[in-house]
């Protein structure tokens, strides 16, 4: 089969998301190309060709795995299981000499311990190769070449090739952290749900790391967020195009230009001094301040603006009065943020009382376990009859619609809810889409909108970001972030990854 032909062929992938980002997610997809899009229950199905799989897996900001189904089945037992993942042929999945590893997320009377899923399915791969060569593929859980995704809902079971390895969200700017950081798929699609793109300017007073303020600059200015990453799983897949890879990776002609400000405060010093070295890891620190002040000293900035601020709960994070916090957020908007609009994400109810003003929106969505309430306040001076005889708008028709659909929250929601802790690891539900035969329905159709022209780039080769290359990426053009260290290079910076880092990784858990 030719290169092109495994380029026109499409099939089903499936981006997983947080619980109350899957529109959002969906819009990305949409606007990125992809086909025959579904939401469901922290996931997203839509179907495209190899190219969508690299750009979902580079360009989204809010997914945080992109899974390939390649077999759907009935498992009404541990044998039913074993035997149709031994009817797989893994010869072409998993070459000679490659490890493999399996992640199992699992709703069901039956199966009711996901180790025990995981072990039955590494023992049908490794005894059918086995029983074919005599030999065994062997298990890696830290690095593996090949990842699987076994999601057993009941009876139903999908099994899937994991082409993102990582989850998305560790964009790889992080430098270090504070307490409780947000998560940077989430903080993506809080920008996201705002609708803002860069048009004003951007301000959190209670920034912590950073990483609303380096989301924000990424959004701006239409930088995919997998540039920082270092690898993807389907790098090591036996039909990964590296020029086809490359081509997408060095393709800047989506960028923009940022022509307004994103400031970010805190209290604290020392989270000031790590959310600048975050801000300058990522190459951001032309388009984003960070001071500390504190919010009681907050006033009214000199040009439009929106603000989106993730303050503490009084959960991971104590602060001494915590309504009063509140409390003082909300007179601070009132008298030193008219005419713009701020966008709070909280835990408890009885904090967004003290602040005193009335939402134009509630969104519901998960903070970790938590389960928040993402709120718009729209300020403006005076009163509001005379504000709005003046054209101005307090909410959106979309907004009353958003706001009539009395499902979005649970009857009596106290704002204690948590979800269990294999829902908050299971990262997204697949029960929801429909599964297809690849090869009846997909093979032949060429992705939507995909016919403008593309320069193929080979004046610059393909960089993987270290702690050297970010600050070039300040202080340079992206050929220069790129352009001059080998493969064998960045795989030896890979390698020499120090023990600290890796803790931190393993700290900033999805």
């Amino acid at each position: 089969m030719t290169s092109y032909s495994i380029m026109a062929q499409e099939f089903k992938m499936i981006a997983k998301t947080f619980m109350g980002l899957e529109n959002v997610l969906a819009k990305e997809l949409t606007e990125l190309g992809a086909n025959n899009i579904e939401t469901g229950r922290r996931m997203v199905s839509f179907t495209g060709n190899q190219e969508m799989l690299y750009r979902a897996n580079f360009q989204l900001h809010t997914a945080i795995r992109i899974l390939k189904p390649i077999a759907h089945f009935k498992a009404r037992s541990a044998e039913d299981m074993y035997e149709e993942v031994k009817k797989i042929d893994w010869s072409k999945y998993i070459g000679e000499g490659k490890t493999f590893s399996v992640d199992s997320v699992v709703y069901s009377e039956e199966f009711r311990n996901s180790r025990f899923v995981t072990y039955k399915v590494k023992d049908a791969i490794v005894d059918q190769f086995r029983e074919k060569t005599g030999n065994r593929p062997n298990i890696s859980v830290t690095n593996p070449d090949i990842r699987l995704n076994i999601h057993i809902a009941e009876d139903d079971a999908t099994l899937s090739l994991d082409s993102s390895g990582e989850s998305l969200h560790r964009r790889g700017y992080r430098q270090e952290s504070v307490d409780a950081p947000l998560n940077e798929v989430l903080a993506a699609g809080m920008i996201l749900m705002t609708g803002w793109n860069g048009e004003c300017d951007f301000i959190d007073p209670m920034c912590g790391s950073g990483t609303l303020l380096i989301e924000a600059a990424l959004i701006a200015r239409n930088i995919s967020p997998g540039v920082f990453r270092k690898e993807f799983a389907f790098e090591k897949w036996s039909d990964f195009d590296q020029d086809l890879f490359d081509k997408i990776y060095n393709d800047d002609s989506h960028e923009r230009e940022f022509k307004h400000r994103i400031y970010g405060y805190d209290i604290d010093m020392k989270v000031v001094n790590t959310a600048r070295l975050n801000v300058k890891a990522a190459g951001m620190a032309q388009f984003i301040t960070v001071e500390q002040a504190d919010m009681k000293d907050f006033e009214k900035p000199s040009a439009k603006s929106i603000m989106v601020t993730n303050p503490p709960y009084g959960e991971r994070i104590s602060t001494p009065n915590l309504l009063a916090t509140y409390k003082m957020i909300g007179e601070r908007l009132k008298h030193a943020f008219g005419g713009n609009d701020a966008w709070i994400l909280s835990y408890r109810e009885e904090c967004f009382e003290q602040i005193g003003l009335k939402p134009s929106i509630k969104i519901p969505v998960y903070n970790g376990s938590l389960e928040c309430e993402f709120r718009k306040y729209t300020l403006f001076d005076g009163k509001m009859k005379a504000f709005r005889s003046e054209g101005g708008i307090v909410k959106t028709e979309e907004e009353k619609r958003e706001m009539a659909q009395k499902h979005r929250f649970k009857k009596n929601r106290d704002f204690k809810q948590r979800l269990t802790e294999d829902e908050e690891n299971e990262e997204g539900d697949i029960r929801s889409f429909t599964f297809h035969s690849f090869e009846k329905d997909y093979l032949g159709r060429k992705r939507k909108n995909d016919d403008r022209p593309r320069e193929r780039r080979n004046d610059r080769p393909r960089e993987r970001k270290n702690e050297g290359a970010r600050e070039r990426r300040y202080e340079g053009t992206r050929k220069d972030f790129r352009g001059d260290r080998t493969k064998d290079f960045r795989n030896d910076k890979r390698r020499n990854k120090s023990a600290e880092q890796r803790r931190r990784l393993f700290e900033d858990e999805e």
